[in-house]
C-alpha cells in the first residue's frame, strides 16, 4: 500500500513467515474462530460470514456478500464492515502460523464503492514477521479474483497469549466459550505452538 505507516513497515531484523506445519492444507476451509464472532461466526444474524481458506505459503483467501444489513449509504456497503472484513482475512492468516494475535494497527484504502449484493472477493498474506510481530496485507475485489480493488488494508498483527481474552473479556462469554467443547479444541490446537 503507498503511504503505509511506518508502525506497518516490518523493521530491518525481520523475517520471511513460515508456514506451520500442522496448518490447514491450501484449498482447506478454516472455519469460525468463534460463533459469535462478527466476521466469521456462524450465529451471528447480521454478521460477515466470512468463509476463509487456506492458500499457498502463508496467505488466505476469502468471501463475503454485502448484504442490506451490512450498508452505510444507501445501497453501499459501510465502510466499517468493509474494514471489519478486511480485519478479519487479516487474522485468519494466524491459523497458518498456529499463533493467537491480535489486530495491533489496521490501515484501509477505499478504492471503489461497493455496492449491497456484491461479492467481495479477499486475499490476505503475512509479509514478515518480527518476535511477537506479524505484518500483513490485504485486497478485496470486486466480483471475483480478477475484479477490481474495491478496498486494501495494510496490519500489524500481536501476538498474545489465551489469557489475553481470559483477563479483557466479558466472563458470561468466556464461561459459555470454555463450555464448549469445539471452542477449547480450537485454543487447544494452539498451545503446541512454542
Amino acid at each position: 500500500m503507498s503511504g503505509t505507516s511506518p508502525a506497518l513497515t516490518p523493521p530491518a531484523d525481520a523475517v520471511p513467515p513460515v508456514r506451520h506445519p500442522d496448518a490447514p492444507a491450501p484449498g482447506e476451509l478454516l472455519g469460525a474462530h468463534y460463533g459469535q464472532c462478527f466476521g466469521c461466526g456462524d450465529d451471528q444474524p447480521h454478521g460477515l460470514h466470512l468463509q476463509a481458506r487456506a492458500g499457498e505459503g502463508v496467505s488466505i483467501t476469502a468471501e463475503f456478500t454485502v448484504r442490506p444489513a451490512h450498508q452505510g449509504a444507501p445501497g453501499l456497503a459501510h465502510g466499517g464492515v468493509l474494514a471489519t472484513a478486511l480485519d478479519e482475512a487479516l487474522g485468519s492468516l494466524n491459523w497458518l502460523l498456529r499463533t493467537i494475535a491480535v489486530t495491533g494497527r489496521l490501515e484501509t484504502d477505499f478504492v471503489r464503492p461497493v455496492p449491497v449484493g456484491t461479492t467481495l472477493y479477499l486475499e490476505a498474506e503475512v509479509t514478515a514477521v518480527s518476535g511477537r510481530k506479524i505484518y500483513s496485507t490485504a485486497t478485496g475485489r470486486l466480483g471475483g479474483p480478477d475484479g477490481p480493488v474495491a478496498v486494501r488494508a495494510d496490519a500489524l498483527f500481536v501476538e498474545v497469549k489465551v489469557d489475553h481474552f481470559v483477563h479483557h473479556g466479558r466472563q458470561e462469554e468466556i464461561r459459555a466459550a470454555l463450555n464448549d467443547p469445539d471452542q477449547v479444541r480450537r485454543a487447544r490446537a494452539f498451545e503446541v505452538n512454542p
